[in-house]
């Protein structure tokens, strides 16, 4: 199996060896190598055509370099060995010139496979694909009588990636994602809606199938009566009540983004100096995942070679770790929790999240709801803004239901979410037990982009601003 990798790259274990030689050159404390091969391929269908479609290749080979709190990086596209001797001299003059000497540790390797191929999409082609978006298209319309537009999209990419650094530890994988979206745009006097579902996992082309399409096209025109009904309600603090699911898209910009190191490191979060300090109520744990099976956040290791692993942010209501790559684990006395992500080759890699979630508590998701005597019930969201310093957000929610006296009744739109991260941990007042992971295509902005998913049980917080009339 290591060959397969050294091949692709066409590089031997002694080439490695003289790449660490030459980055360490001007006396860098740690290097490493992160060498990627992905192939990305794209459709699009519009009105019953292929209207986009594309395939290509991504190759290279990212070189850092680390002495003291400087960070030298270079990348390229080319394995020739003289070019990443070039790159590896480049990242050692820029991270040169500090005269502190910083200590990296092994990490303990695992065998692991979160994301088993069974067919490979590099293997398949535009055939099985067109008729398969063509199908989706069809069971869509006859969802619904007012759809007046669908438009299908699915991509696949394949990454082949090795790391190698200067501890001696050399790993390798092959990460596969599949992706699918559907939208739909709705007609109705004189009125426009649209809706979109998605499916992304890191599987292979077993993910095309029935089931799928079935399970998109059900979910692209659930709901679709309330958006027409919805109306912008009355403002003000009240309850709110954030379904299973996507609302975990919350959990993860105001307070997931708080809980990288990064940015706890340098004290530009709110949580800095909360390490060990209760922030929620008891019972309440949030975490990171890089272990879920297939899912769009997994990894067998990180983009620095630390293997995934599952990592509790917060634990019965404690913060107890923050997200960590190499970098702010050598800072802080710890072990890297396998967060250190990348782009791709060209970027050098920073503490991300992976899968983001709180665990599910005890409550009746129902019975949450019949609680609330005036409130707000949400279940998706978009466009959200975060202070990192402050934890102030804000969220436009997409969907949601006025909860009077215990019960759903009208349906709302146009409304913001406005409130702060750690407030709004401390007033949670029930957990659900339906915790569900979202699949859609989340990616997640932060300098570079990287695949994500988010979850979250149903859930009460006492107290929120609700921005409507």
């Amino acid at each position: 199996m290591k060959n397969y990798y050294l091949n692709i790259f066409k590089v031997c274990e002694n080439e490695l060896e003289s790449l660490m030689q030459t980055a360490l050159g001007a006396g860098g404390d740690y290097a490493d190598l992160y060498f990627e091969n992905t192939t990305y391929f794209n459709l699009m269908l519009k009105d019953g055509t292929v209207s986009s479609g594309g395939f290509h290749t991504d190759f290279g080979v990212g070189i850092r370099v680390l002495k003291g709190e400087k960070t030298g990086y270079a990348y390229s596209e080319s394995t020739e060995m003289s070019d990443m001797l070039a790159a590896a001299k480049a990242a050692a003059m820029i991270a040169a010139g500090q005269n502190t000497t910083k200590q990296y540790q092994k990490v303990i390797d695992k065998v692991q496979d979160f994301y088993p191929m069974q067919l490979n999409w590099r293997e398949q082609g535009a055939d099985k694909f067109v008729p398969f978006l063509k199908e989706l298209e069809q069971e869509v319309f006859q969802k619904d009588n007012t759809i007046v537009k669908v438009i299908a999209r699915m991509s696949d990419s394949v990454s082949d990636v090795m790391m190698y650094n200067s501890l001696g530890e050399l790993t390798y994988e092959t990460r596969p994602m599949g992706s699918v979206t559907v939208t739909a745009v709705f007609q109705r006097n004189g009125a426009t809606e649209n809706k979109t579902a998605s499916r992304s996992y890191r599987i292979g082309a077993e993910l095309i199938g029935r089931s799928l399409i079935e399970e998109l096209a059900g979910e692209v025109v659930k709901g679709i009566d309330a958006r027409f009904e919805a109306k912008r309600p009355k403002g003000g603090k009240m309850s709110v009540v954030m379904g299973a699911g996507a609302s975990g898209i919350l959990l993860h910009e105001a307070m997931g983004h708080a809980f990288e190191a990064d940015f706890n490191r340098k004290e530009q979060s709110i949580f800095s100096e909360k390490m060990g300090q209760r922030i929620c109520p008891e019972g309440i744990n949030i975490v990171d995942d890089g272990t879920v099976a297939n899912n769009r956040g997994a990894g067998n290791y990180d983009d620095e070679g630390v293997p995934g692993e599952k990592t509790y942010m917060v634990e019965d209501g404690i913060l107890r770790s923050y997200l960590h790559d190499r970098i702010s684990a050598q800072w802080y006395g710890v072990k890297p929790t396998g967060n250190g992500r990348r782009e791709n080759f060209r970027y050098n890699p920073i503490p991300r999240m992976r899968a983001t979630y709180m665990e599910s508590g005890s409550a009746d998701p129902e019975g949450i709801i019949a609680s609330v005597k005036d409130g707000i019930y949400v279940d998706e969201f978009s466009n959200g803004q975060v202070k990192i310093g402050e934890g102030d957000f804000t969220f436009f929610v997409k969907s949601g239901y006025l909860i009077e006296n215990g019960r759903l009744t009208m349906p709302v739109k146009d409304i913001n979410i406005i409130g702060n991260g750690p407030q709004a941990l401390s007033d949670i007042v029930a957990v659900g037990n339906d915790m569900r992971i979202d699949n859609g295509t989340w990616t997640c902005g932060k300098e570079q982009s990287v695949p994500v998913s988010c979850g979250i049980p149903t859930i009460l917080v006492s107290s929120l601003t609700v921005g409507g009339e």
